[in-house]
């Protein structure tokens, strides 16, 4: 399943908070979307996701992190396997590739 981002950003409504604009993706997405991290930016709370659109790549991709050997990224496809979606705790979106 490849995802249009442009088309995402369209098709999705405003968010009054993190709350809302997650359970929006879970909805749209279930388990192609999954909580990676947050962080605090200028002094709010940020939530990074990743949309998975290669579920097969992107798997490969993260238990590569789990071995203890180096790991080397010798082509661009692991990168499209996913896409970042960054939301704050006031409902913004962010969508990067």
């Amino acid at each position: 399943m490849n995802f249009d981002l442009t088309t995402i950003s369209n098709d999705m409504p405003d968010f009054e908070n993190h709350l809302q604009a997650r359970d929006w993706f879970k909805e749209q997405f279930q388990d192609r979307f999954s909580l990676r991290n947050s962080d605090v930016n200028n002094g709010e709370k940020v939530y990074y996701y990743h949309l998975i659109k290669k579920p097969e790549m992107y798997q490969e991709y993260m238990d590569s992190f789990a071995k203890p050997v180096k790991h080397e990224i010798t082509h661009m496809e692991t990168f499209e396997s996913y896409s970042t979606v960054e939301i704050s705790e006031d409902g913004s979106v962010s969508l990067t590739l």
